[in-house]
């Protein structure tokens, strides 16, 4: 499904992570593996280090703290927000919506709406495109977008599939009206793969119980639950392999842009290896398309790509505007791409949970 869209921008990129920082040598030893044959994954996969937060520290927690941080320094008024979108599967509560809960706490208008979307890998395109449509209602003007995850709860530590990779971060990302460049999008969602990228266990199809939290020792030599993430690596490989370039080359064509055009390609990181397999696939040179995301922060879900954004172009966004393609892949299974100009923002920037007011 494709979609064009006019006379909107960001205006803001930021992201917040966590200061504690744990190396990859540091939990080698708490897998079934042998050490050596573990830490000859490093370089291939992009296993160097990843962010995870305090316990008892919730995503909304850290997007309440990120815009705090922006009203102090007086890069959004409170009351211009008109809509707050929460993208994410780190929900407080089953309900009230996450986005309610954060509009509480900061004191913003009621004058405005709050939307929860459950969304993970692509969560960070899916917003966009959401808030793009939000923007041709003609009563909104501001949109923030929330993005990210803290699942490290959910994450076997025993799994080296999954735990290595894992990570934890917020981005914030302000969207309104304005700038009379085209946005082009597209959608792809393929359901019935669902079961490649899931947590069996947790939500009302299988309620959590002493059951699904006892650890198993799986053929692969890894150990989970089944109240633990659960991945099909081949079979999410196949999906990015397959699938998203030929969605990404779709809305190229769609869009009438060429390589030669893009500045830079922002994509949703999963591991360094299979973002550089992508890149060949695709034939983009590893220049255009960071991968030091995941090796430096982890995986934090739809949080990589404004991550990318901010860490690796902060102050070149803010002085220039590029022609940029985001996408994010996975859990869906999901595929998700963006081709617009980025820039002249207000802020791209990341900063550090506690450290910053």
């Amino acid at each position: 499904m494709f979609f064009k869209f006019k006379n909107k921008k960001i205006t803001s990129v930021l992201a917040v992570i966590p200061n504690n920082v744990i190396k990859f040598e540091d939990e080698v030893e708490q897998y079934n593996f042998p050490v050596k044959r573990t830490l000859k994954m490093k370089d291939v996969m992009g296993y160097k280090e990843h962010r995870l937060f305090d316990e008892g520290i919730i995503l909304s927690d850290i997007a309440v703290y990120g815009l705090e941080y922006l009203f102090e320094k007086k890069l959004l008024d409170k009351n211009d927000i008109d809509a707050l979108l929460f993208v994410s599967n780190s929900n407080d509560y089953i309900l009230p919506p996450t986005s309610n809960v954060i509009q509480g706490r900061l004191g913003l208008k009621t004058d405005m709406i709050c939307l929860d979307i459950e969304q993970a890998c692509a969560g960070f395109v899916v917003g966009l495109i959401q808030s793009f449509m939000m923007l041709d209602s003609g009563s909104i003007n501001k949109i923030v977008l929330i993005n990210g995850d803290t699942l490290k709860n959910k994450v076997s530590r025993r799994d080296r599939n999954s735990w290595p990779l894992i990570g934890e971060a917020c981005g914030i990302t302000v969207i309104e009206n304005g700038d009379d460049s085209d946005i082009f999008a597209s959608i792809y969602m393929d359901g019935v793969s669902y079961q490649a990228l899931t947590i069996p266990a947790g939500g009302l199809r299988m309620p959590s119980t002493s059951e699904t939290a006892k650890m198993q020792l799986l053929e692969d030599g890894n150990e989970r639950a089944l109240d633990n993430l659960t991945m099909d690596g081949s079979g999410v490989f196949n999906f990015v392999q397959t699938v998203v370039p030929v969605e990404i080359d779709k809305l190229f064509k769609y869009a009438n842009v060429e390589d030669k055009d893009i500045f830079a390609y922002c994509f949703h990181q999963p591991n360094k290896f299979m973002l550089e397999k992508l890149a060949d696939k695709m034939n983009i040179s590893y220049k255009k398309i960071p991968s030091n995301i995941v090796e430096l922060f982890g995986n934090s879900n739809s949080a990589t790509i404004p991550l990318v954004v901010s860490f690796n172009y902060g102050d070149i966004l803010q002085n220039e505007t590029h022609k940029i393609c985001f996408a994010g892949f996975g859990a869906g299974l999901t595929c998700a791409s963006i081709i617009m100009n980025v820039g002249k923002l207000d802020i791209c920037s990341v900063i550090e949970y506690g450290k910053n007011i």
